[in-house]
């Protein structure tokens, strides 16, 4: 993919299958993260609070990922198993067939944010 300056404008340039899923982890975070900001680094759409991206997302070719800070994957590392789900130290991916349950992106969202501003 290219270089995007939006959600709105990456989200629209992935493939087309994986569009429904950025739009749906990007109203997640929103609504989980309300005090973050949308913001584009690394080629990745994510959200901020108090300058420490907490929360990011992206398509590839064959899937997607939502990343967070290691301490919140770890946290959960069990349930994103559970989910049969693919984690690294700081991502999960998934597929649209077999998507990231919403409560675990909020949870994993909020672990996050604690590991980030230690509330």
């Amino acid at each position: 993919m290219t270089t995007t300056a939006d959600h709105d404008t990456y989200i629209a340039a992935a493939p087309e299958q994986f569009r429904p899923e950025l739009t749906r982890l990007r109203a997640i975070l929103a609504r989980t993260l309300p005090d973050a900001e949308e913001m584009v680094a690394y080629g990745m759409p994510g959200f901020t609070v108090g300058g420490t991206v907490v929360a990011s997302y992206a398509a590839f070719s064959r899937q997607c990922g939502l990343y967070v800070l290691a301490d919140a994957v770890a946290r959960y590392s069990d349930e994103i198993a559970a989910s049969g789900l693919k984690a690294t130290k700081t991502g999960i991916t998934f597929t649209p067939r077999r998507p990231i349950p919403e409560d675990l992106v909020e949870r994993l969202a909020r672990a996050s944010r604690e590991a980030a501003t230690g509330a």
